[in-house]
């Protein structure tokens, strides 16, 4: 205990300095605020959508050591169970301002360096395409490779390159198919209560149980395009496995596949504190593929729908995140994993991480892609009451909820997009353990675990991401 205190105000204050010196020399960029084309009356009649899919998986998977993205370090995958994929949509109101990307991958997570990777390496071809903007989104999918780094042999990185380059590869060819095969068509949204498969490890219990579907339908008659969002881990194979996966996600696509003749794109939501699957069946691998066959039997019993006019109308808004976690801070310079690192902070060791959030209006469908693992509550709202809370302060410490800025209870809550910055808890449930800090969440006084937090940038995260999406709905009422 006293030999970690003592390492954790050694590197408190060590990066606090290491800030102040790298700021002199490397000062932040101020980051513009974005604006908002906005389009109130469509210009044509129909959207147009184009789709592709990929296996993201390396040839040599059982010749060399690939560490699985799971619950620990150092667990070399020893098989595979079905493959990690990456799947893209192409969508464009056919306004003429052009379309965006919708992009999908059976990963853990992917930083906004490998993103932006990907994006700069496309720049001339996205010109081309007039494309307006590209949300590259992970399934959080804990029983795939390593593409953050946390996961390996400790001090070094879980992340191999060949790997990281096959998933690259597999998202530019899966982004231009998309493209290539674009068609005109209705957009329908659509949603249903899911089964009762979801549980909350984290009190409050508070969670999203919405099933959401985009169900495009080309003029032509051809098959069907299915976009799919619910707040969920993908984590139903558990600890112990070993087997690379693409989880339940893969599960509920060929449910829908089977039963629709639909292709289906897969993303999460609002999902920390911590929401997962319930165990289904005492096999794990029984209990992964019950869970998606029943949430894909769900997608395709979803009957109300409204058809949305083909207006598409984006903002994407560039912000820095207080980094105050002296083990992700060390880790990074570790290159254990990568992060796009700044002495911008205003918090107690000054430094921040640059990332994004993207809002998307469909004929007055509102949805948010966020970087993280966003609390429901700060989406929803249902915090924890004094009494009940870490810090013993009341909801009232808290950031306003995102659906409360949105004005929207329907506001979709899109997580792990072009960035992966951990958790996002809510300030008054925000603990660390007074003399571990960041090296162990600890118990706080009513005995309750506070994993979530060593895994944060810090307390401050929730109300900067408030505060940026205040700034965006501020501009779009204002455009």
């Amino acid at each position: 205990m006293q030999v970690l205190g003592i390492l954790s105000k050694i590197a408190k204050k060590g990066f606090s300095r290491g800030a102040v010196r790298y700021g002199k020399r490397h000062p932040a960029a101020a980051l513009p605020k974005a604006g908002y084309d906005a389009l109130k009356t469509p210009k044509s009649d129909r959207f147009s959508l184009g789709f592709a899919k990929t296996d993201i998986m390396p040839d040599d998977i059982l010749k060399k050591k690939y560490w699985v993205a799971g619950y620990k370090t150092n667990n070399p995958a020893t098989g595979v169970l079905d493959p990690m994929t990456a799947s893209a949509v192409w969508l464009d109101d056919n306004s003429g301002r052009g379309g965006v990307f919708l992009v999908s991958a059976d990963t853990v997570g992917m930083s906004s360096v490998d993103c932006d990777i990907i994006k700069d390496s496309m720049r001339e071809e996205l010109a081309q395409m007039g494309c307006r903007g590209v949300l590259i989104c992970s399934t959080h999918n804990h029983a795939g490779i390593d593409t953050l780094g946390y996961w390996g042999r400790l001090p070094l990185t879980g992340r191999d390159p060949k790997f990281m380059a096959i998933v690259h590869e597999g998202i530019r060819r899966v982004m231009r198919e998309a493209y290539r095969s674009r068609k005109k068509g209705d957009l329908f949204h659509g949603s249903i209560e899911s089964p009762d498969v979801l549980r909350d490890s984290r009190d409050p219990q508070v969670f999203s149980k919405v099933l959401t579907r985009l169900r495009f339908a080309p003029a032509d008659g051809s098959r069907e395009t299915w976009l799919l969002n619910f707040a969920s881990h993908s984590e139903s194979m558990l600890g112990e496995n070993s087997l690379i996966s693409a989880d339940f996600p893969c599960y509920l696509r060929r449910e829908i596949l089977e039963r629709s003749g639909a292709e289906s794109i897969y993303f999460v939501g609002a999902i920390g504190g911590l929401i997962r699957p319930k165990e289904l069946d005492e096999d794990n691998i029984a209990s992964t593929k019950l869970c998606g066959r029943l949430l894909g039997e769900a997608a395709t019993q979803i009957t109300a729908e409204r058809r949305l006019a083909p207006i598409l109308n984006l903002v994407t808004q560039r912000f820095y995140a207080d980094a105050e976690n002296y083990m992700l801070l060390f880790a990074s310079k570790l290159r254990i994993f990568q992060s796009k690192r700044c002495a911008a902070g205003q918090g107690e060791v000054g430094y921040a991480v640059e990332t994004e959030m993207t809002y998307l209006n469909l004929d007055g469908l509102q949805l948010l892609f966020l970087p993280g693992e966003l609390f429901p509550e700060l989406a929803y709202g249902g915090f924890l009451p004094a009494e009940q809370s870490a810090t013993g302060k009341g909801p009232e410490i808290n950031p306003p909820t995102l659906t409360e800025i949105a004005q929207d209870e329907n506001l979709l809550i899109f997580g792990l997009c072009n960035d992966m910055t951990g958790y996002v808890v809510p300030p008054n449930d925000f603990y660390l353990d007074p003399v571990k800090t960041y090296f162990d969440g600890g118990k706080d006084h009513l005995e309750r675990k506070h994993y979530e937090e060593t895994n944060s940038l810090g307390p401050r995260t929730a109300e900067i991401i408030a505060q940026t999406f205040a700034g965006i709905m501020e501009t779009v009422r204002g455009a």
